[in-house]
């Protein structure tokens, strides 16, 4: 049977983008469909903007520490409506970007929303297209909990496009994107509480790591609030927010931020009328090639709910396009040793397994940690600390996991994530010779175990 399409793609995101791209290189004829936005959560409300506000947000400290250095300022006012409205222009710098490279690599465009009519047809704006091949790369949405009163509060979907700073922030949450805004609002001025119902945010990555944050927020006077959950919301006359909590204790705030987690979008898709299956959670079932349970049809990113990263997504996007339309390229993606970077202030940047995996997983281990104050800060009153902590296996030497909280911990760990990758031992970092002086250096100097 002749197709029209060799590949439909629907959703424009990330992993989508790529799949098509580097499919249409290999000579395939591909279609991607997309009914929002062009480089999906990361470029428009994801990634791309979060890190632009983390930016903003960090000038406070800046403006301040300036004086230590000598600069006398005037005292420094900050415009919200000005923020959003630069960031709103790269992004659709971006999204024209994302446009040229998918019609300039010879992928047909189609905006809208896209159902798969059968295994190998695929519906939008009344319009019904076949294809051999469909990939589903329709991405994540968060999700806000049906509590009374749950209209009232916002997701990072609206976050990004406030019309003003609002001066009392609640944000609920206790994973990265919680993390990363309630810096955003504080660092921008807000009057901001981190409220999370565990005992501590940022479940499962490194124990170090996450005391140390919570130590670091706190002296920046940010309210943190665990074991702590939202019952209701009421709005007020004035338009303010009173958020009652489980155990009774009532909260005012302006504006109830959820980053509770992200559901698979799915939403009039179309998978009633194929095969394809759901795992307990909704995300769709794949196999190590990204194909689901219908032959013809395949899934990556967010929506399969592996590894939730954007990097990962590309990855993925690659992977597909080679194993369907240039095999002899194709290699697995390898799901280990994955960097990856929390945007608080101050960041986190991590890769590897952390103390509590690697003992988990029957390793003996021999840990490594540093705390100091920056030589930036030397001449301030500021009194942050960097952490920055090795796991390494005690049999092999090898180096397990590598974390650091600090400015720009992420751009100091993806150097460390090849070196990792490479199977690099400790050892092989005591003979490196740092770069000095820097933080980073620190990371090769480090000789007297802390715990074993």
């Amino acid at each position: 049977m002749a197709y029209d399409f060799d590949l439909y793609v629907i959703g424009a995101g990330s992993g989508g983008v790529r799949a098509a791209r580097f499919a249409a290189g290999f000579g395939a004829k591909v279609a991607v469909a997309e009914s929002r936005y062009l480089g999906g959560t990361c470029v428009n409300v994801g990634c791309v903007p979060k890190k632009l506000l983390v930016y903003g947000a960090h000038f406070a400290e800046d403006f301040e520490q300036a004086s230590g250095f000598g600069w006398s300022l005037d005292e420094a006012q900050f415009d919200w409506a000005t923020l959003i409205a630069n960031k709103d222009r790269e992004i659709n710098r971006l999204n024209g970007i994302y446009r040229n490279l998918l019609v300039n690599s010879g992928v047909t465009l189609h905006e809208g929303h896209a159902r798969i009519v059968d295994p190998h047809q695929v519906e939008i704006n009344g319009e019904r297209f076949t294809a051999k091949n469909i990939l589903i790369a329709t991405g994540g949405w968060p999700q806000i909990p049906e509590i009374a009163g749950h209209e009232h509060a916002i997701s990072s979907n609206q976050a990004f496009f406030l019309k003003e700073l609002p001066k009392r922030v609640l944000v609920v949450g206790g994973g990265y994107i919680a993390v990363e805004f309630a810096g955003i609002f504080h660092g921008l001025g807000a009057e901001t509480t981190l409220l999370y119902r565990g005992e501590l945010f940022l479940r499962g990555f490194d124990g170090s790591v996450r005391k140390h944050l919570q130590e670091e927020l706190t002296k920046r006077g940010m309210d943190l609030q665990f074991n702590a959950d939202i019952e209701r919301i009421d709005k007020q006359a004035d338009g303010s927010l009173k958020v009652t909590l489980k155990d009774g204790r009532q909260l005012e705030a302006d504006c109830v931020f959820y980053a509770t987690g992200r559901r698979p979008m799915l939403d009039n898709l179309g998978l009633e009328n194929t095969g394809v299956k759901l795992d307990k959670k909704g995300f769709v079932e794949v196999d190590e090639q990204y194909q689901t349970a219908e032959p013809s049809i395949l899934a990556l990113g967010d929506v399969i709910g592996r590894v939730q990263l954007t990097p990962v997504a590309l990855a993925e996007g690659m992977a597909v396009a080679r194993r369907l339309f240039k095999p002899e390229q194709y290699r697995p993606v390898d799901y280990k040793m994955i960097p990856t970077a929390v945007f608080s202030l101050p960041n986190i940047g991590t890769v590897g397994l952390t103390e509590e995996e690697a003992r988990e997983a029957g390793h003996e281990v021999v840990i490594y940690e540093s705390r100091f104050r920056p030589m930036k800060l030397t001449l301030t009153e500021c009194q942050e600390r960097t952490l920055m902590k090795l796991v390494v296996d005690a049999r092999t030497d090898k180096v397990l996991g590598c974390h650091m909280v600090g400015p720009d911990a992420g751009e100091i760990v993806q150097g460390l994530a090849i070196a990792l990758k490479a199977g690099a031992t400790k050892r092989d970092f005591d003979e490196t010779i740092g770069v000095h002086p820097t933080a980073a250096e620190e990371f090769v100097t480090m000789r007297t175990p802390v715990a074993g």
